[in-house]
């Protein structure tokens, strides 16, 4: 369900990213509470076509809690109509349409070791997560490593900043640039498998960390990731949100196996303790044929990215054709994409009320 929400503040970032912040009234400020890392979706409608895209919460889980604020970071996408509109046009007493915050790509404050390597705009659910961490834990530790192409395209340095010098003893930062040197610091070039699993063991005991929070690029993650799982660190221990793919790149962990579609097949689907049934037609996605009848039905990227359409698969088989938001628990655990799933069985159920 969308909520329209007026916006109280729109913040030049870069030339390139802007922060908006949005007013919250006082009927939905449990609905709009977040988990440290979380995203919401927006939504608007443009010569009767609907738009929607995702957009992680970048402001600590700390506020005052008669006056949430809830803050998102906007990076411009070549060709983008949202993120287009948000930073050529949107302006403050606008109304946007919001859905409740979502997203498993969290930290529940906790004591502990904990690290993020993060690129460009993965900063922003990353700086959510460290803030609140630091703020309510003192029994915990950061380390931030995050690459961007020049100091002048950083988003959030200001904050960042902030963080390191009001907890000096427990947040580490460490900024790569890919197309600038500093002054002090690391030389410039891309954070890339062979680099951080040089850079790494230098940084911090690496076999220690209890979470590491890896945000950016589909390729800095997967870089990351390999470079992690090279230095012996276990898979449960990592956790990734990717904001963007481009449709060529790769295919993602399909998670359930790829088999035979039938030549018809029925989807039974349980949203808001509804249940429906109807034909899937040729060709498309399970997400796709509850929609045909449930407008209210939960997405926002149906790229396999942001995972808002994940359901349970209570019976039969699917194929899916991209899957960059859904752990490997999950998975294991009958969780699928709806956008990105097809039937591999005359009859599939999902539930995505579970």
């Amino acid at each position: 369900m969308f909520h329209p929400l007026r916006v109280r503040e729109v913040e030049r970032l870069t030339d390139d990213s802007v922060a908006v912040t949005l007013t919250v009234p006082a009927d939905l400020r449990e609905t709009f509470r977040h988990t440290p890392g979380q995203h919401i979706a927006l939504r608007r409608i443009v010569d009767g076509e609907e738009i929607r895209r995702t957009y992680s919460i970048c402001a600590p889980a700390t506020q005052d809690p008669l006056d949430p604020e809830l803050r998102v970071g906007i990076r411009l996408v070549d060709g983008g109509e949202y993120s287009t509109y948000a930073l050529k046009e949107l302006a403050v007493g606008d109304t946007i349409e919001v859905m409740a915050p979502t997203g498993r790509f969290v930290l529940e404050p906790r004591p502990g070791h904990f690290a993020a390597i993060v690129g460009g705009s993965g900063i922003t659910p990353v700086l959510s997560i460290a803030a609140t961490l630091m703020a309510k834990e003192p029994g915990a530790r950061f380390c931030l490593i995050r690459s961007d192409r020049t100091a002048a395209s950083t988003m959030f340095l200001e904050e960042v900043a902030d963080l390191k010098d009001r907890y000096p003893d427990r947040f580490q930062l460490v900024t790569v640039l890919s197309r600038e040197e500093q002054q002090a610091g690391l030389p410039s070039g891309r954070l890339d498998e062979e680099r951080l699993t040089e850079l790494l063991p230098a940084l911090l005991p690496v076999a220690d960390v209890d979470g590491w929070f890896l945000c950016g690029p589909f390729g800095l993650v997967q870089g990351a990731e390999r470079a992690l799982r090279g230095l012996g660190v276990a898979r449960n221990r990592i956790h990734e949100e990717i904001f963007h793919v481009d449709q060529g790149t790769g295919t993602g962990t399909a998670g359930v196996a790829a088999v035979a579609a039938p030549a018809h097949s029925t989807l039974t689907a349980t949203l808001d303790g509804r249940s429906g049934k109807w034909p899937v037609q040729d060709g498309e996605s399970l997400l796709e044929t509850v929609l045909r009848s449930r407008a209210d039905a939960p997405y926002a990227c149906k790229g396999g990215v942001c995972g808002t359409c994940r359901a349970f698969l209570v019976s039969g088989e699917v194929r899916m054709d991209r899957n960059y938001a859904l752990e490997q628990e999950e998975t294991d655990a009958g969780y699928v994409l709806a956008c990105q799933s097809h039937p591999a069985t005359p009859e599939v159920e999902l539930d995505f009320d579970r």
